[in-house]
């Protein structure tokens, strides 16, 4: 034993030296080819001197990097995390200034601004020789991935042989777009697991034609796929909100969409804002009785809500808690960025993805592509940080999170959702993501294998993305400015200069049976409170703040005689919910259409186009306490899949229509079959199941299970 460790200290000593030499080197030609880096007097030095100066520069650089950048990350933790992100190469530079005038050789001065070059370069360059040297041993490899992502031990030490689930959220990946995705070759990880042996090859004539479940038929004399594809169907509200709330605690209860307006509470709920997060999560365990699905020895990354975890990072749910041990938010951060090797890497990543995002944009723009959405302002920095950051620090934290061994962990990776809604879900920008994501997953599987436990590995998303246009792109004005012509209120110029605002008016006219327009009529100050109207992907939702309850058809006809006939019959719009006082709810639909919600079953009217299960959607959220006054669907087209986004996306989700309503989920032949033959996964109260199923499966510590989780396993 002792032999062991004293070979172990003198290959760590080893690899200590060999870094410094390279950093040393690296020093060195960096003050051949920069003129404002020097590293003699300005009488000049003998070769020896230089190299000397070279050596004491970049040890007192490694150290500073060791010791004092971590306390400098920690003390920037209140500053948000974008700008940290931009900070890195300010106080890497920082750090050689201090390390050339500490230098005990008493040479080298910089440039400030040649100084963030030369650290950034000599951070890369000792990073890649630190994991070129460690690699080729496991043991030091597993301890420098542990290092990276180091967390605190569970309270429970896990069993070797009882393995930990992880799962993986694709935030936006369709069905349809991820076995598209590996059919061309752009997820080799996801294509291995699905067809066997070592990948899939891009489509050819030769292909032969995929199973009955869509994966690629595996190839003669390879091996057999190590996991199932399963789609399954999101509730009306195709959202990360209403699913991974779903997803994690349960219950979907009570949240129409991601945006709207609560009359009891005067206030708007926004899923990504953390007060709201919040208050749902306590909504959620309210009405299930239960914590979460990681209440036990768990671990939430970057996701809205924390599922009961006890170790949370970059968890929204909890962004407004005082800081204490028992809120980490951004913890996640700190773990990642306190390694100045990796903060660099991540922060070169960041300043290239906003290059490519201006790139992208400019070439978009020049070739006149439709359906396209303005893409400028601090975009390209929200994208960057996104698919770079967001991600970087997430599988790090995932990486320690198994190297720790904990029974369960969920993970959220948003960069393909954030690209798609500004590119398009199958746009090239948005395959490069896809590529970028499956490389990560092949990270987490490498990990894997050095993990003290082994892990079962599910990828699974929480909705798709429609593709269109906007619904402003297409008719010229908003869903609010039409709302506000059917009130007979004040609208822009621009939309009154529209057919839908003009066409808005005449109905507005006619009902109130003026048929000539008076001068000035539309511009007279409503008397009542003027409707809240907001989006959410194609879903659209008007309430009237001033009535307390919600508001029936006929109260709604009473007030505003044209409305809901100027929606109803609007082109872009699919169909309506109301509540009525004849029928407790009723779809409208154009040409007149009114069908109870008791009779959609026989007679669907406007919702046929929009598949199986819409009614039932449409019915769960008519229950719903805080559903709106009006709930407004934008139109789909069965033939494109297309829809038109209330909000300035060109690939949406929220609403009913097309791939957004079919997420996926990829899971391992281990682990029991999702849903049985002719079974559809329906909800994320589903999933969530599902997922407590695995996880009694799995023999680790047990998942308190709810009543609802019981009935489930009977059945």
């Amino acid at each position: 034993m002792g032999g062991v460790r004293w070979r172990r200290i003198a290959s760590q000593i080893g690899r200590s030296v060999a870094v410094w030499a390279v950093s040393t080197v690296t020093m060195l030609v960096l003050a051949a080819i920069l003129p404002d880096f020097q590293l003699q007097s300005a009488d000049g030095d003998s070769a020896t001197r230089i190299a000397v100066a070279a050596a004491c520069g970049a040890g007192a650089f490694g150290i500073l990097s060791a010791v004092v950048w971590p306390l400098l990350v920690r003390l920037l933790l209140l500053v948000p995390a974008l700008v940290l992100g931009l900070l890195v190469f300010f106080l890497n530079g920082s750090l050689l200034l201090l390390a050339l005038r500490i230098n005990p050789s008493g040479r080298g001065e910089a440039a400030p601004e040649t100084a963030v070059i030369v650290a950034a370069v000599m951070s890369a360059v000792a990073s890649a020789t630190g994991a070129a040297l460690a690699v080729r041993d496991d043991e030091t490899y597993r301890r420098r991935l542990h290092r990276l992502a180091t967390r605190s031990r569970p309270a429970h030490p896990p069993c070797p042989t009882a393995p930990g689930l992880l799962c993986v959220q694709l935030d936006g990946v369709g069905h349809d777009v991820l076995l598209d995705a590996v059919r061309k070759g752009l997820m080799p990880t996801v294509g291995r697991w699905l067809s066997g042996g070592d990948g899939v090859r891009p489509a050819s004539r030769g292909d032969r034609a995929p199973q009955a479940d869509g994966t690629p038929r595996p190839a003669a004399g390879r091996v057999r796929p190590t996991h199932r594809l399963t789609p399954w169907r999101t509730d009306w509200s195709s959202q990360t909100g209403a699913s991974q709330l779903g997803i994690l605690h349960g219950s979907t209860f009570d949240v129409p969409a991601f945006r709207w307006y609560e009359k009891d509470r005067g206030e708007v709920m926004v899923c990504n804002r953390p007060t709201s997060a919040a208050e749902l999560q306590r909504r959620a365990v309210r009405h299930t009785g239960d914590g979460g699905l990681l209440t036990v020895d768990g671990a939430s990354r970057g996701n809205l809500f924390s599922g009961g975890a006890g170790e949370q990072a970059l968890v929204l749910s909890i962004a407004t808690r005082r800081r204490g041990p028992a809120n980490r938010s951004r913890a996640g951060y700190f773990a990642y960025f306190r390694d100045p090797a990796g903060a660099v890497r991540t922060a070169l990543s960041f300043v290239a993805e906003v290059g490519r995002e201006i790139g992208q944009s400019t070439r978009a723009r020049l070739r006149g592509e439709r359906p396209r959405v303005g893409r400028g302002g601090l975009y390209p920095f929200v994208r960057a940080f996104a698919t770079v950051v967001e991600r970087d620090v997430v599988v790090a934290a995932v990486m320690g999170d198994m190297l720790a061994g904990r029974t369960a962990v969920y993970a959220d990776l948003v960069a393909y959702d954030e690209v798609a809604h500004h590119s398009g879900p199958r746009s090239r920008d948005a395959e490069k993501v896809l590529q970028r994501l499956d490389r990560s997953l092949a990270l987490l599987e490498r990990v894997a294998e050095h993990a003290p436990r082994p892990y079962r590995i599910v990828v699974l998303s929480d909705h798709g993305q429609s593709p269109g246009e906007t619904f402003r792109a297409r008719y010229g004005l908003t869903l609010g400015d039409l709302v506000r012509a059917g009130c007979g209120l004040p609208v822009p110029r621009r939309a009154e200069r529209t057919r839908s605002g003009a066409e808005a008016r005449a109905a507005v006219r006619a009902a109130l049976r003026r048929p000539v327009e008076e001068k000035g009529e539309h511009h007279r100050p409503s008397r009542r409170s003027e409707p809240i109207v907001l989006a959410s992907g194609n879903l659209g939702l008007i309430s009237f703040p001033d009535v307390p309850h919600r508001m029936t058809k006929e109260e709604i006809d009473a007030r505003h005689p044209a409305l809901l006939t100027t929606l109803a019959n609007h082109p872009g719009i699919g169909f309506l919910l109301v509540r009525s006082e004849e029928h407790d709810g009723v779809v409208l639909g154009a040409y007149g259409a009114e069908i109870p919600l008791a009779e959609l079953d026989d007679d669907p009217g406007p919702l046929a186009r929009f598949g199986p299960g819409a009614a039932d959607a449409v019915r769960r959220t008519h229950s719903f306490p805080h559903t709106a006054d009006i709930m407004v669907n934008s139109a789909y087209d069965p033939a494109d899949g297309e829809v038109l986004a209330f909000e300035e996306q060109i690939g949406s989700h929220g609403g009913l229509g097309g791939a957004q309503s079919h997420p996926f989920l990829l899971s391992p032949h281990e682990l029991s079959a999702p849903a049985g033959d002719g079974e559809e996964l329906t909800g994320a109260e589903h999933v969530h199941l599902v997922l407590r199923r695995w996880l009694s499966e799995l023999d680790g510590p047990q998942v308190p299970l709810t009543e609802a989780v019981e009935e489930e396993r009977a059945a």
